[in-house]
C-alpha cells in the first residue's frame, strides 16, 4: 500500500509533541513520591493497550510469521532496553550513561545506510550529522558526578544504546516487508507486558504505601510515552530511518526542555543550548531536503 510520501513529518511532529511533553514530566511520580522506576515500567506495559486497541480498530491484524518476528524485535529490544537502563542507572551516573544511550540513532543510521541500503542527499546528511551532535549535548545533565567513569554500568549503557538504535531499524523493517502500524505496535505492547514480571522481580515486591497519586502520575504520563512510540511506529513506516531516528530523537528533548523552563523555571546549561539550536537547525535541513526533493515514497 503506497502512503503520502510526507505523511512522515505529520506523526513525527506529533511524536516529538507527546514525547516532548512526556519528557517533562515523567520522573515526577518518583521525584514527588518515590515510586520505583520498575513499577512505572510496569504500569507503562499496560498503558500500550489503550493506544494499540484503537489502531487494531483501524486496522487488520497481520498474522503473518514476518509480522510476529519483526514486531517481537523491536518490541523486545526497546522493552528490554528500558530494563537494562534501570540496571545501569542503579550501578552507575546518570550524566555519563544517557549521553552513551542517546548515541542510538547513529546504530539506527548505519544499520539503515548498510541494510536497507538507504540513501539521503548531502543537505540532509548536514543535518542528520547536526541532530546527532545535538542529542548527545542536550542529554548531558547539569552538575557534576560521582567520579565512576567505568564500571559494569558502562557495557550496559551500550547495550541499551543497540537496542534501542536496532528497535527503529526493525520498525522501518517491518513497513518494508509490508506489515502494518497496528500489527507491529501490537507485537510490541505483547513484547512490553511478557517484560512486566521481570521488572516485578527487579522490583522485589510492589511498593508499598504509595499514595494514590502516585501510580495515577505514572499513568498519564506514561500513556504519553504509549503513544508516541505508536507515532514512532508510524513515522518510521512513511520516512526514511536515516532522517526519523536523529530527527524526533533530537526534538522531543528540545521540547522537554522548553517546558521545563516554563513549568519548573529551569535554565538550560550551555550544552543544552548548543544542542537546541543544532536540533532545530538540522531538522529544518531534514525537512526541508525531504520536501525538495519530493519525498521518497515507501514500500508498504
Amino acid at each position: 500500500m503506497r502512503t503520502d510520501r510526507r505523511g512522515w513529518i505529520l506523526y513525527a511532529a506529533l511524536l516529538v509533541l507527546f514525547w516532548g511533553v512526556w519528557g517533562a514530566f515523567s520522573s515526577r511520580p518518583t521525584e514527588l513520591y518515590g515510586y520505583p522506576v520498575e513499577m512505572v515500567y510496569i504500569i507503562w506495559s499496560f498503558t500500550m493497550l489503550l493506544p494499540a486497541a484503537v489502531a487494531l480498530r483501524r486496522q487488520s491484524f497481520d498474522r503473518r510469521p514476518v509480522a510476529a518476528a519483526y514486531g517481537l524485535l523491536a518490541g523486545l529490544t526497546g522493552a528490554g532496553g528500558q530494563l537494562v537502563l534501570f540496571q545501569a542507572l542503579s550501578d552507575g551516573p546518570a550524566y555519563l550513561i544517557f549521553p552513551i544511550v542517546s548515541l542510538s540513532p547513529v546504530i539506527t543510521v548505519l544499520m539503515a545506510l548498510v541494510l536497507l541500503r538507504e540513501r539521503i542527499s548531502p543537505l540532509a546528511g548536514v543535518g542528520v550529522a547536526a541532530a546527532l551532535i545535538a542529542i548527545v549535548l542536550v542529554s548531558i545533565p547539569a552538575g557534576g558526578g560521582d567520579g565512576r567513569a567505568s564500571g559494569a554500568w558502562l557495557p550496559l549503557a551500550v547495550v541499551v544504546c543497540a537496542a534501542w538504535g536496532a528497535q527503529a531499524f526493525f520498525m522501518r523493517k517491518a513497513a518494508l516487508a509490508g506489515v502494518n502500524d497496528a500489527t507491529t505496535f501490537g507485537w510490541m505492547t505483547v513484547s512490553g507486558l511478557l517484560l512486566a514480571p521481570v521488572a516485578y522481580a527487579m522490583m522485589g515486591g510492589l511498593p508499598q504505601g504509595a499514595p494514590w497519586q502516585a501510580p495515577s502520575l505514572t499513568a498519564g504520563t506514561q500513556l504519553l510515552n504509549a503513544v508516541g512510540a505508536l507515532f514512532l511506529v508510524m513515522a518510521l513506516s512513511r520516512g526514511k530511518a536515516t532522517v526519523v531516528a536523529p530527527l524526533t530523537n533530537a526534538l522531543a528533548p528540545v521540547l522537554t526542555i522548553v517546558l521545563s523552563l516554563v513549568v519548573y523555571r529551569t535554565l538550560p546549561t550551555v550544552w543544552a543550548t548548543t544542542g537546541i539550536v543544532l536540533a532545530v537547525a538540522g531538522s529544518t535541513l531534514m525537512v526541508y531536503s525531504d520536501e525538495k526533493r519530493g519525498g521518497a515514497p515507501s514500500a508498504r
